[in-house]
């Protein structure tokens, strides 16, 4: 299983900890013992959370620009118009993937763009699925541009468990479909802004795969 960068140097440390804790218990336990083998379960536990984490997986990514991918891994928890009121002051469709610990927390671009705002917001650290997490929470919002003229908005939100957003993206940089957007440590929240005429293909509930998952199809008929 591949580990992805942001998470080599923890699950080094956690290979430490989990060996020193092992010898630890082995010496302080001679002759093993049920306790000795329960510490060596929950330790193997940890080191297997840990690796679960941060793994990841290969995709093989459709490259389209009508279809706009999912950022993330998880589940849809909004999926409705709203205003986004940061950079378009406008109504949008709004598309949130909520990502448990169990989720892969790598976060992929949706479509072929270039970075035209980005901002980071210190902030609370609600529940990542609260209604309000998207305005109140640590966050990341960045803006893209698409060749055709497409403008859309990723946000990534921290939640309780997460507090360290990761975004590679830099304003003015081209960005591929797929390609790796950022990461969020240990369970968090994205949000997507679309224009209001985008046709939504997901609805609250939905599992869907950073990548993989077609989010909504766009109109380029006019392009």
């Amino acid at each position: 299983m591949k580990i992805h960068k942001e998470g080599r140097r923890i699950v080094f440390i956690t290979a430490f900890i989990c060996l020193l804790a092992g010898f630890v218990a082995y010496m302080a336990l001679p002759g093993g013992g049920s306790w000795f083998y329960v510490i060596i379960f929950l330790l193997l536990i940890l080191f297997g959370g840990v690796v679960h984490f941060f793994r990841h997986p290969k995709r093989l990514t459709p490259h389209n620009p009508r279809l706009f991918l999912s950022p993330a891994d998880g589940t849809v928890v909004v999926a409705d118009k709203t205003r986004e009121e940061e950079f378009f002051d406008k109504p949008m469709q709004q598309i949130s993937v909520f990502m448990s610990p169990l989720n892969v927390h790598l976060n992929r671009y949706p479509l072929d763009a270039r970075v035209i705002y980005k901002a980071y917001h210190p902030g609370s650290f609600l529940v990542a699925w609260h209604p309000k997490s998207s305005l109140h929470n640590e966050r990341m919002t960045v803006v893209f541009e698409t060749r055709s003229g497409l403008q859309f908005m990723v946000r990534q939100i921290a939640g309780v468990v997460a507090r360290r957003i990761v975004c590679y993206s830099k304003e003015g940089e081209e960005v591929t479909q797929g390609g790796e957007l950022g990461f969020i440590k240990f369970g968090s929240r994205v949000d997507v802004f679309l224009p209001e005429e985008a046709a939504v293909n997901v609805k609250p509930g939905d599992k869907v795969k950073g990548g993989v998952s077609v989010l909504a199809e766009l109109d380029l008929s006019e392009d």
